[in-house]
């Protein structure tokens, strides 16, 4: 299945304030993991009820995603919040 991951503007602020490494292991590491499977990898309803309102932990850029799933045609992902250590 096709996907994009898209970044909310404050997320996208927190992504492209990371060093260059650390933004290239983020970028991977969502490719690999929401990307695949955005119901998986150990995320959970980031609000009780919203199956599509997300969060997960992204192991490998140690950070902490909230996201929303949509599927119209392309299956986008797209990053509202980045917590980051």
């Amino acid at each position: 299945m096709a996907y994009r991951i898209a970044y909310a503007s404050q997320a996208d602020a927190a992504r492209r304030g990371l060093p260059a490494q650390r933004r290239t292991a983020l970028d991977k590491a969502m490719r690999t993991t929401i990307g695949a499977d955005p119901y998986g990898h150990g995320s959970v309803e980031a609000k009780r009820g919203e199956r599509d309102y997300r969060e997960a932990t992204i192991a490998g850029a140690d950070a902490i995603v909230v996201y929303y799933v949509s599927t119209p045609d392309v299956l986008t992902v797209t990053a509202v919040r980045l917590i980051t250590a």
